[in-house]
């Protein structure tokens, strides 16, 4: 007989913030101009025998240079979960932008995973135009090449398994090698979606962000992240600030900070 998948804790962390526009968040603007927050965020995946942390958000000295309001460093935070940076043995890279590979030397001991296909974009012939390599941080990528010389990255070329009940999924778009993560939980599976669509109505509206490297691609990733999702209410968006009202805080101290995503959401949305 097989081993049951084994049930994971999710959470998101918000870490920052910042104010922005609608027509900043779709591919063709909006005709309904107007006011439209972002969050950031990192995710923990908390099991019986095996922790993992998706996405590690940016530095101090980052938000002042890229004029992002900075609430909380995303490393520090893990400890509310009863975490810590410098014993995580396993940090899931969903790409390599500034927003989610920031903090990666708070990681020391962290075995990286990520899509190939994101290092060959970040280090290939595609950096040396401004409009594409605005989102990365040269230092930062430097540091993951840095790991994998060191033996620290595991590599994938297209969905695959971390662990049982931890898949990795290659959709690209937004990035080169952008991939997103499903996670089985006590509600089922859920997949945290990462930037394949910033805000629930990127996906609703099949408008991709106005960050992107290949729109095709990025269009299709609304119909992977689909696949791979029970519902709608499976699917966790990269940046929507309606993630912190739907789902309850880990505790009632975290509000705002921690919210746990295996949990059922509060409301429809």
């Amino acid at each position: 007989m097989s081993e049951p998948t084994p049930v994971y804790e999710l959470y998101a962390i918000r870490y920052a913030t910042r104010e922005g526009r609608r027509a900043d968040n779709f591919v063709g603007g909006d005709p309904h101009d107007g006011p439209m927050r972002m969050d950031y965020f990192c995710w923990v995946i908390k099991g019986e025998h095996r922790n993992v942390v998706v996405d590690c958000g940016f530095t101090p000295e980052m938000a002042i240079k890229r004029k992002r309001d900075y609430l909380r460093c995303p490393v520090e935070s893990l400890e509310l979960l009863g975490l810590s940076g410098a014993t995580t043995q396993d940090l899931v890279l969903t790409h390599l932008h500034y927003d989610h590979v920031g903090s990666i030397m708070k990681f020391p001991a962290a075995q990286i995973h990520l899509q190939e296909p994101e290092m060959h974009f970040a280090t290939g012939r595609y950096m040396r135009h401004p409009v594409l390599n605005h989102a990365f941080e040269v230092d930062e990528v430097v540091e993951v090449v840095r790991r994998n010389y060191a033996g620290r990255v595991t590599f994938y070329r297209g969905d695959g398994a971390l662990a049982p009940g931890i898949s990795l999924h290659l959709a690209g778009g937004h990035s080169g090698g952008l991939q997103f993560v499903r996670v089985h939980t006590k509600r089922g599976w859920i997949v945290l979606a990462s930037d394949t669509m910033h805000f629930f109505e990127n996906m609703d509206t099949g408008r991709p962000f106005t960050t992107v490297f290949n729109i095709g691609d990025a269009v299709e990733a609304f119909d992977l992240v689909r696949r791979q999702a029970p519902s709608r209410d499976h699917i966790i968006p990269g940046h929507d600030p309606l993630v912190m009202e739907l789902y309850p805080p880990a505790r009632p101290d975290l509000a705002g900070i921690v919210v746990r995503l295996d949990e059922a959401p509060l409301r429809a949305r």
